[in-house]
């Protein structure tokens, strides 16, 4: 295997720049550079130099096989985070014979393929890096530490059991069997479903925690829905004035709410109008706004917009408060009245929608669940009555199932495209 090696840090100037190096010849590599190494998993501050010429003063970090982040042997540079310190140490490093540079995701990669990472910790991972906000954080740190894996082991013991016991009773099939094992297998596989159906019902609210809650403002024209929008957002992200119809499609502003990720909807406004571009940006956000999470209907005189349904939990909320005197309940973009009372009660209604969140991000995890429900139903089902034969078949397809949740099986066409959303020197 190649010997990579890249920079780990992002590009360009900063107080301290890290560059990674792993594969067989990562020691020798960097023995070139720094001459003697540390001890493994210990730190040493050496003098780099190449072909006679010193290049800098670095921390030197040495990790043995199995002991290191990709399960290689592994040395970091910690540089002073110079360009040009940079591009003289990766320079060096590209001379020498056996390595090359890494590819995006390659150290990560590895760290899979030599069992240091399964699957779901790799995507776990990257939405770790992708962490805008709190709860994207702690949500991606839950799952790179291993939170699915350790909930797809207890299953698969369960179904493992379940499988065992179906095999006995077809090897016994010719004889009386001492036990009757259908009450058991029932009671592991009925566990298993429970938990499975459980976690599906908090994979949409997991997917919006990931990607970021919806919250559409809707409103008839010149209701101050591009103010509000700006306010909300804190910059110019909208052209408001006084001409209706001036907001002619959906303007999208992505924020961190309370520590909720939230991607803001200024739509156009919602009147009857023979103009065919308006007609269109109507359209466009009577659909977006029946999609999102939540609806702030902007309203002047208690009623609401047409073409939009408002469900249990939307709000409802007078704007333009600056020209209503008097009217404390009101809110205003342009003077800032009832803005935090707003954003606290669109924060309050999303996080009772989180609550609800499971450990399933991504649309791979719901299909793979879903799968193994299904099967494991029909295993069910055969139990009465049936075949001992088909319903381990079922119990094996589930475990199967399963097992390309965490990468055991099945996923080498998901890894090209995972890795892609890597940085080089992750």
């Amino acid at each position: 295997m190649d010997t990579i090696y890249a920079l780990a840090t992002a590009r360009g100037r900063a107080g301290v720049a890290v560059i990674r190096i792993s594969g067989p010849l990562a020691w020798e590599a960097s023995a070139a550079l720094a001459g003697t190494l540390p001890e493994p998993r210990r730190s040493a501050l050496r003098r780099l130099t190449w072909a006679g010429d010193l290049i800098d003063e670095a921390l030197v970090l040495v990790f043995d096989t199995g002991r290191s982040f990709t399960g290689e042997r592994v040395v970091e540079f910690h540089l002073h985070g110079s360009i040009a310190v940079v591009s003289a140490v990766l320079s060096a490093l590209s001379k020498q014979p056996g390595l090359r540079p890494a590819e995006a995701g390659e150290f990560t990669r590895r760290a899979l393929e030599n069992g240091r990472l399964d699957l779901t910790q790799v995507e776990g991972l990257a939405d770790l890096i992708d962490a805008e906000t709190e709860i994207q954080r702690k949500q991606a740190l839950r799952i790179f530490s291993g939170a699915i894996s350790a909930k797809t082991e207890v299953w698969r013991a369960q179904l493992i059991r379940a499988a065992a016991l179906m095999e006995a009773t077809i090897d016994f099939a010719d004889e009386d069997v001492p036990v009757d094992v259908s009450p058991e297998v029932t009671e592991l596989i009925g566990s298993v479903v429970s938990d499975i159906r459980d976690d599906l019902k908090g994979a949409s609210v997991s997917e919006r925690i990931r990607d970021g809650f919806e919250v559409a403002i809707i409103g008839v024209p010149n209701a101050g829905k591009s103010t509000l929008l700006n306010a909300l957002a804190g910059r110019e992200a909208a052209i408001t004035s006084e001409i209706a119809g001036t907001t002619r499609d959906v303007i999208e502003v992505r924020m961190d709410l309370k520590g909720l990720p939230v991607t803001l909807l200024d739509t156009a406004g919602l009147r009857d109008t023979s103009d065919i571009v308006e007609t269109i940006g109507i359209e466009r956000a009577q659909v977006r706004a029946s999609k999102a999470d939540l609806r702030v209907f902007l309203v002047e005189d208690d009623v609401l917009p047409p073409g939009v349904d408002r469900q249990p939990d939307d709000i409802v909320v007078r704007g333009k408060g600056d020209l209503r005197s008097g009217d404390g309940e009101a809110v205003s973009g342009l003077t800032g009245q009832g803005i935090d009372r707003l954003v606290d009660q669109i924060a309050n209604l999303l996080e009772g929608m989180a609550v609800g969140a499971s450990l399933m991000v991504r649309e791979r995890h719901r299909e793979a669940l879903k799968s193994a429900e299904l099967s494991l139903s029909a295993a069910t089902a055969e139990l009465e009555g049936g075949q001992a034969e088909i319903v381990a078949e079922h119990i094996r397809f589930a475990l199967r199932r399963l097992e390309s949740l965490v990468g055991r099986v099945d996923v080498e066409d998901l890894l090209g495209e995972i890795f892609s959303s890597f940085c080089i020197g992750k």
